[in-house]
């Protein structure tokens, strides 16, 4: 047991301990009157009585007071619900109504906040923030609604009904809080909704909703899509993976107007015949744990059906956390040695948004894989800064410029951006790759500036290869 669990438990002991002594006082007060008024005709079985009396009541007593403690409804901070009780309040209500919906709203710069301007300042911004929601619902006449505090920086607020009749209340919360400010501090604030037509399931629905809250945070409203019921997607996934049931299709990749490199995109598919997206399935993946046996399956795929004899190399998508699990890496080592064709023909694409910081570890991986053929490419360079870091420390093959800059390359911003990533990954001695080239001025404008890999729709379509 840790010392805070310890602490805390003794802490709580003396305190039920204190709080029980007036009520032994009565008893013994009482036991004590009784002998002393009529001890002379009091039978035996009294004192048994008294005692067992006096030992259960101080085992009872001292018990609830306790387990009293264990439960905690608002969380001292921000002095609402703790993740613990809404998630107990929530589920109880969505059994109970026939609509029920989820609000999180979300205080994107936190963690700027507490950086900037001390810790006890952010505590203050999510108490502020906690009165605010609060306050807003309630000036637009819905009361007594749950909102509790399930993170950092996240609150959920559960209302009765469909999220039709929130979404532009939920609009207008997050267009007006953008003047919303605690003291001098600038407070972001985004939102998302989801209401049980997704699922009744409340870990699903607030999964969902953190998913969709990074989809809104670009454009801060509301997003509604069209959704598979978590729990058949689960299903899907599992089975698609142990059946190994998918399909494959590729785009070719040019190299001085030559085709050299084919991507290979893979979409699961159920026992029901239903195409599952990545983006709607990774996440499963991840959460279940099947990341690495899923980029094993795509990997002994793509050897065993993409390969050809022109010798074209295909670039796969591999997760980096997979690169670094010791099981992967193993059984991906054992699957190239045995297929002595795939050496040199075989990109991994890799794509992560938080510096690993082994970075010594990482580059002996990453030349175990190089000394097997594969190359080893980082995506969306220009996006996320982590590419940038990977591009300055990493012993790597390629780069791929993120599509931001590749959709507008008309503007000059971009194309000076443009041009200093492809002459920054030059002078390191990487190739460069750009993809969404859908036009000739693009290609023109790739090959003028000496991008060495491009990719797009008017350079090829998507072919689909194999389906299982």
């Amino acid at each position: 047991m840790l010392l805070p669990e310890t602490i805390e438990r003794e802490y709580r002991f003396r305190l039920a301990l204190r709080m029980g002594l007036p009520i032994f006082g009565l008893i013994l007060a009482l036991i004590s009157s009784t002998l002393i008024t009529t001890y002379e005709s009091l039978q035996p079985t009294f004192y048994v009585g008294s005692i067992l009396l006096l030992t259960f009541s101080i085992y009872f007593i001292l018990f609830l007071i306790y387990r009293g403690f264990d439960v905690i409804i608002t969380e001292p901070t921000s002095k609402i619900f703790t993740r613990e009780y809404l998630y107990k309040y929530l589920q109880e209500d969505i059994q109970k109504k026939d609509k029920y919906t989820l609000i999180l709203i979300s205080i994107d710069n936190l963690h700027h906040i507490n950086n900037q301007y001390g810790i006890k300042n952010g505590d203050k911004v999510i108490r502020e923030v906690a009165k605010y929601l609060g306050q807003y619902f309630i000036d637009k006449k819905i009361n007594n609604f749950p909102l509790g505090h399930i993170a950092g920086a996240d609150f959920v607020i559960g209302l009765d009904g469909s999220s039709e009749e929130y979404k532009t209340l939920l609009e207008l919360l997050c267009l007006k809080s953008s003047e919303f400010k605690v003291d001098d501090i600038e407070v972001n604030l985004t939102g998302s909704m989801i209401d049980t037509s997704f699922s009744i399931n409340l870990d699903f629905m607030i999964e969902k909703l953190f998913e969709l809250q990074e989809e809104n945070r670009t454009k801060n409203i509301v997003v509604e899509k069209q959704m598979i019921n978590p729990n058949d997607l689960e299903s899907y996934v599992i089975n698609a993976i142990q059946s190994e049931s998918l399909s494959i299709t590729t785009q070719d990749i040019f190299e001085d107007n030559k085709s050299v490199i084919k991507e290979c995109f893979f979409k699961l598919k159920s026992a029901n015949g239903k195409i599952l997206h990545p983006k709607s399935y990774m996440k499963v993946i991840n959460k279940l744990g099947l990341t690495s046996q899923y980029d094993i399956m795509i990997l002994q795929k793509t050897i065993l059906n993409c390969l050809d004899e022109d010798n074209t190399i295909h670039a796969i998508s591999i997760a980096p956390t997979s690169l670094r699990n010791h099981d992967f890496l193993a059984k991906a080592k054992e699957i190239l040695r045995d297929n002595p064709d795939a050496y040199g023909r075989v990109i991994f694409i890799l794509s992560e948004t938080e510096y690993y910081s082994h970075i010594d570890r990482y580059n002996a991986i990453l030349k175990s894989l190089n000394n097997l053929g594969v190359k080893i490419a980082i995506d969306r360079l220009g996006s996320i800064h982590t590419s940038f870091l990977y591009l300055r420390d990493l012993e790597i093959d390629i780069v791929r410029f993120d599509t931001y800059y590749t959709k507008d390359i008309k503007n000059k911003k971009n194309k000076d951006i443009i041009e200093g990533f492809n002459l920054m990954a030059h002078s390191r001695g990487v190739k460069t790759w750009m993809r969404l080239v859908e036009n000739q001025d693009v290609l023109d404008y790739a090959n003028k500036i000496g991008v060495d890999y491009t990719q797009g729709k008017a350079l090829a379509p998507l072919i689909k290869i194999f389906e299982d």
